[in-house]
């Protein structure tokens, strides 16, 4: 059995979502490659620089300074740019798929 034959509208629509989806994926690896940096960083520079990283910072070894005071911050800020972009992300394809409809 053959399937029925697709309208120009639901071409648009698929190739609408896969750009929307790819964007997104892009943020969403961005973002959590940020993140994993963040959170395998503090060993890491523990391990490397213990110097470093015992300074005393406001009554805070840097170390607890960052983890104890920083990191939630930290993770919060990426998560409001991921929902800022992917906001944005949507708004510009929506326009564009509109802009698409006009044209077509």
């Amino acid at each position: 059995m053959q399937s029925p034959p697709l309208d120009r509208n639901a071409l648009h629509s698929e190739a609408f979502l896969r750009s929307l989806m790819r964007r997104q994926l892009r943020l969403s690896v961005a973002c959590a490659l940020t993140f994993l940096a963040a959170l395998l960083g503090l060993p890491l520079l523990n391990y490397f620089a213990p110097e470093f990283m015992a300074v005393r910072v406001g009554g805070f070894t840097l170390t607890w300074l960052i983890l104890g005071v920083l990191f939630f911050p930290f993770v919060w800020a990426i998560a409001w740019i991921f929902i800022r972009r992917s906001i944005a992300l949507e708004e510009s394809e929506v326009g564009e798929g509109g802009r698409m409809k006009e044209e077509g």
